[in-house]
């Protein structure tokens, strides 16, 4: 074997075994943000509503779960924890229906992780409404912005919440 297909075959060994723990790396610190998140929010959507949210994390720190309450609107819960390479949310929304979506970081200084819908539970078919897709937006330690896209019929509707921590 010649030096040349040697030193091929040690780069891409090397590539081959960091790339996993990169990727894992990236989900680890983008789950850390999502803990740094713990504690009570408040701010308004897009149309000035009120809207609060609350993050906790739960369960010997494997999970984040959220409770959001947008003005005229049943509270929704989202849980978070971490899968492989991402970030795995399921939606428990007061349509009865149960989507989960997945981020895949690509940096360990997260800025912004977009979930995109995998399946969901509960939902009688594909048209039917339910949460396709949110991207959190981690402005600063104290601000976030939550945009959740709606799908029904094969029509998307953004709904964006700015929140801002509560101080004590």
């Amino acid at each position: 074997m010649s030096l040349k297909k040697i030193t091929l075959f040690l780069v891409v060994l090397a590539v081959a075994g960091v790339a996993p723990i990169l990727a894992g790396t990236y989900s680890e610190a983008a789950f850390k943000r999502l803990q740094a998140l713990a504690g009570d929010w408040e701010g308004k959507d897009d149309h000035g509503m009120l809207a609060r949210t609350s993050f906790k994390v739960v369960a010997a720190d494997t999970a984040v779960i959220e409770t959001i309450a947008p003005s005229g609107m049943e509270e929704m819960v989202t849980l978070y924890n971490v899968d492989g390479d991402g970030i795995a949310l399921v939606h428990y929304c007061p349509t009865n229906n149960q989507p989960r979506m997945r981020a895949v970081p690509n940096a360990a200084d997260v800025k912004e992780l977009t979930f995109a819908f995998q399946s969901a539970t509960n939902l009688p078919s594909p048209t039917a409404g339910h949460q396709h897709q949110l991207v959190l937006r981690f402005e600063d330690a104290d601000h976030i912005t939550e945009t959740w896209t709606w799908r029904q019929n094969g029509k998307d509707t953004p709904m964006v919440f700015h929140f801002a921590r509560k101080k004590i």
